[in-house]
């Protein structure tokens, strides 16, 4: 993009200003409008479940640091109207129009309501925005009544501790048996759940609502199994929608969220990105099947992965594949999680024990690590966490490119090569012999849809087996099939089958400075090497001119095995590499995440609260400093700058 060029940012949460952010430290120059249907500047949504209610945090307490660099026009309490993309405009309310030369959806999500539930009432409340936080605690304050969650999910299970550390009755209506349910694991599900039975929090679980009935001072919940709970507050916790009203009709593929591809760029849009908890893309390290991830940590690196590859360009961009992490504190028990357990068909403990309250679970996906909880455990979790990100690699590091049918010039070659040396090598045999037996098709490894290699190769993944700690061990890979008698890998006897340690590539470990470069180069020492391997076997039988032919023909099919293996393996070193390199935030958060005493703040870079009366401070929009104050433009205060000259495309 060009410095005269204009970036519209759709959302004001966190992934909407650190996609901001990123486009001024990658330099870009142009106009950055940031549109907000909130009237409040970013702050820390995690804490409204908890310190903001139980009273440790005010308002003031919650906002972000937002960068000097930014220099943004705000349009608070501004909400989206409708998206143009052929027009790059954005609509505004009152008719009002924003161009735009890039686009970044950061919309987020909006709070769930359940069907039946009464509207407008002041006594039943969602919790998404800070005001919510606000008036959900004001309510509580000014009442001695029951206070009942309806959820037993992350926020439905911090509310309900929040409301009973302040002393308060409370009361948890769940659909689910336990509560958090799959997404943690059954053994921690089973402690989270006694931990807040022990504590007098009452427990409706597996139950509907029938009905609700208004009356004087409450609301009267009526459940399936029977039981009646008499309300002063309700707090309905059942999950979010994405924020995507505005963008219908627009042309996008809008299912249950804004559809991208693996590089954060919108499927049916030009220009335009999606971030945070809004957009739904395929992370090609987990599989590749489009989800949303509604994590803090996620919209932090979505947000400047989306800025990034908006300026880079749909086809220079990059795949966006993080593992996702996500934590919560209850009753200061500390459950941490990274990768994505939903994903797992399976579940086995990794560390610890459900009797000492300190766990680690594991989700297995066909033999594949792919996500894991942990409670009371952070060490462990920074240990395993290495285990995870080695066992879903991304063996595709360069730019995106959708899947090519026809191979690449690459290899073609080896292909062209490998039939060549087959064709010479049976020529070569004496016609008296007959040829080697067709060697039985090995089991596939299904590969990542449109990722290839930085040179053209094709890498399949790898199911590395590694210790991540002393007590921990993961299974191994399953074991090739077995090669039929008389086959070219049986002549080459157990030459061709040692594994690196913790591969499953059937391939021969050489000793420094062999130097293989081509079918050749083993030459005469892996030549005797394998008629050692095969001799050992055949003691009694001296070798007759065909055999130490086959034998030979053998050793060097097993070399060029070889080489591809080993041109693999550099490849997959170079992927890891630029994985590393591009992992570097999520290691610094973290490691930021486990510094101790942090608190839920240990994300961020807290700001001197204002001076304002402690009681005038919940009423009030969220302050900065006045070095950090940015230009707003609040509700009809009048359009954005008007462009002059042509527009400029984005590259």
């Amino acid at each position: 993009m060009k410095n005269e060029e204009r970036v519209v940012i759709a959302g004001g949460g966190l992934a909407g200003l650190r996609a901001g952010e990123r486009l001024r430290e990658l330099g870009f120059r142009g106009e950055i409008v940031i549109v907000s249907a909130e009237r409040h500047l970013p702050y820390h949504r995690p804490a409204l479940s908890k310190e903001a209610i139980n009273g440790e945090l005010v308002a003031s307490d919650l906002r972000l640091t937002i960068s000097r660099e930014l220099n943004a026009v705000w349009r608070l309490g501004t909400a989206a109207t409708h998206l143009e993309p052929d027009r790059h405009v954005v609509g505004l309310p009152g008719g009002e129009e924003l161009r735009y030369d890039g686009l970044v959806i950061a919309t987020g999500v909006e709070p769930r309501h359940l069907a039946g539930a009464p509207r407008q009432d002041p006594r039943i409340h969602v919790l998404r925005t800070v005001d919510d936080a606000i008036a959900i605690k004001r309510a509580i304050n000014a009442t001695q009544g029951l206070v009942v969650v309806i959820g037993g999910g992350l926020i439905g299970c911090e509310m309900a501790a929040s409301v009973k550390t302040m002393g308060r009755d409370v009361a948890i209506v769940s659909r689910s048996s336990t509560l958090l349910g799959s997404a943690v694991g059954k053994n921690i599900a089973d402690t989270v759940t006694e931990a807040h039975r022990v504590r007098g929090v009452r427990m409706a679980m597996g139950v509907k609502i029938r009905h609700w009935v208004r009356q004087a001072g409450g609301v009267a919940i009526h459940l399936s199994d029977g039981q009646v709970f008499f309300a002063a507050v309700v707090v309905i916790a059942v999950g979010a929608s994405p924020s995507v009203a505005w963008l219908r009709g627009s042309g996008l593929v809008l299912e249950d969220g804004v559809l991208c591809d693996p590089t954060c760029h919108v499927v049916g849009g030009t220009d335009v990105v999606a971030a945070g908890d809004v957009a739904r893309w395929p992370n090609l390290r987990f599989g590749g099947q489009p989800r949303r991830v509604e994590h803090w940590l996620n919209a932090v690196e979505m947000g400047r992965a989306a800025a990034e590859n908006l300026l880079a360009g749909r086809d220079s961009s990059r795949p966006f594949t993080p593992v996702p992490r996500f934590w919560t504190e209850q009753y200061g028990m500390r459950i941490q999680g990274s990768g994505l357990p939903a994903m797992g068909k399976d579940t086995t403990t990794l560390a610890g024990s459900q009797k000492d309250h300190r766990t680690i679970t594991g989700f297995i996906d066909d033999g594949r690590l792919v996500g894991m909880v942990g409670l009371d455990a952070p060490t462990a979790m920074i240990k395993l966490s290495t285990e995870l990100w080695r066992q879903n690699r991304v063996t595709g590091t360069g730019p995106y490119r959708r899947p090519r049918q026809q191979p690449t010039p690459r290899e073609a070659a080896l292909d062209d090569s490998a039939r060549s040396d087959a064709a010479r090598r049976n020529t070569a045999l004496p016609s008296a012999l007959p040829a080697p037996a067709a060697e039985p098709a090995a089991e596939p490894v299904p590969e990542p849809a449109g990722i290839r290699g930085g040179v053209g190769i094709r890498v399949a993944p790898v199911a590395v087996t590694a210790r991540a700690e002393e007590s921990v061990r993961f299974e191994a890979p399953r074991p090739r099939p077995a090669r039929a008698a008389g086959s070219r890998d049986d002549a080459a006897g157990s030459a061709g089958s040692r594994n690196w340690p913790g591969r499953s590539a059937s391939v021969r470990e050489i000793p420094p400075g062999t130097g293989v470069s081509s079918g050749d180069a083993v030459g005469s020492a892996g030549l005797q090497d394998g008629v050692q391997e095969v001799g050992s076997q055949r003691a009694r039988a001296q070798p007759t001119r065909s055999e130490q032919s086959l034998r030979f023909a053998a050793v060097r099919s097993e070399a060029l095995r070889l080489e591809n293996a080993l041109l693999q393996e550099a490849v997959r070193i170079e992927a890891a590499r630029a994985d590393s390199a591009r992992s570097d935030s999520a290691r610094s958060y973290a490691a930021r995440a486990e510094s101790p005493g942090a608190g839920w703040a240990r994300f961020a870079d807290p700001v001197e609260p204002a001076r304002v009366p402690r009681q005038q401070q919940e009423s009030q929009p969220l302050p900065l400093p006045p070095s950090h104050a940015p230009v707003v433009r609040s509700r009809g205060q009048g359009r954005s700058p008007a462009r002059t000259g042509p527009r400029a495309r984005p590259r």
